[in-house]
């Protein structure tokens, strides 16, 4: 019996989407999207899907910091470490989790290596069958929410807004409008960054994972999101985000936020064809 070839993998640089780009991989699907802020003229973002086996992969988004072409080389440095590190991984027969934290730790040393105070975000969804186990570094986000808008996985942005919703100080409206929302506490690229793996989790065929640069979380607040991703086709789910989020950062209406970014995000579900 002839093996299915892997799906390709997917690397996206300085991207300008109109729309998002289906691809499959491990059990699932995913869209993709990247696109610039509205008013520039480079994406400091990065994006990766990236197959594993046949039945397993990773999605990642990363997120320059800097504001000018070193953190669109940090972004990029992440994404490409940890297409080799998948690639060595899968030679050495290693465990995905292995070659993901490995791919993570090159990234940080190849960024600072860099001497020009450069870095970056990651967040990264590690995909196996029906399960998925989070991984992320600074302050873009992993989502999973189920089809009645039931949380069953937020990551806590590395940032001392995040912490500070985190432990109740501040509520979501004030974190974002908060003066200091921007600062980001750990970062890829930083002498002591962490890594922050979640638990291994079983998806429900119809749950959805969403990761995203804050470009996305900085412009539609969490129950909007959840609302907009939580059922309907996830093509349809990503015209959606991307409009959305685009125009609350160029026409806000009164008390909205808006933080004009640049906006990458990815959103999975398993096939229709796997069964709990």
């Amino acid at each position: 019996m002839v093996q299915n070839a892997l799906p390709l993998t997917r690397l996206y640089f300085d991207e300008n989407m109109v729309r998002g780009e289906s691809h499959a991989i491990a059990s699932g699907i995913a869209v993709m999207y990247s696109a610039r802020c509205p008013d520039r003229e480079t994406n400091e973002d990065a994006a990766a899907l990236i197959p594993f086996t046949a039945d397993s992969g990773i999605l990642a988004v990363a997120d320059g910091v800097g504001g000018n072409l070193a953190g669109h080389h940090a972004a990029s440095l992440a994404i490409e470490a940890l297409k080799t590190s998948l690639a060595d991984g899968v030679q050495d027969t290693l465990m995905l989790r292995t070659a993901i934290l490995n791919g993570v730790e090159t990234a940080n040393r190849t960024v600072q290596a860099l001497g020009v105070g450069a870095a970056t975000t990651l967040a990264l969804v590690e995909l196996r069958g029906n399960t998925i186990r989070p991984y992320h570094v600074g302050d873009s986000m992993i989502l999973v929410v189920g089809q009645r808008g039931r949380i069953k996985v937020q990551t806590t942005p590395h940032s001392p807004v995040g912490f500070a919703v985190e432990a109740g100080f501040l509520d979501e409206t004030e974190a974002m409008h908060h003066k200091d929302r921007h600062l980001v506490s750990n970062v890829i690229g930083s002498i002591d960054m962490k890594i922050e793996v979640g638990s291994t989790i079983r998806l429900a065929p119809r749950d959805t994972v969403l990761l995203a640069s804050d470009g996305l979380f900085d412009n539609l607040a969490v129950e909007e999101i959840i609302e907009r991703i939580r059922k309907g086709p996830i093509e349809t789910i990503v015209e959606r985000l991307a409009t959305d989020a685009t125009q609350r950062m160029i026409h806000p209406e009164d008390g909205q936020p808006s933080k004009p970014d640049d906006l990458t995000f990815s959103v999975f579900r398993l096939s229709a064809s796997v069964s709990r």
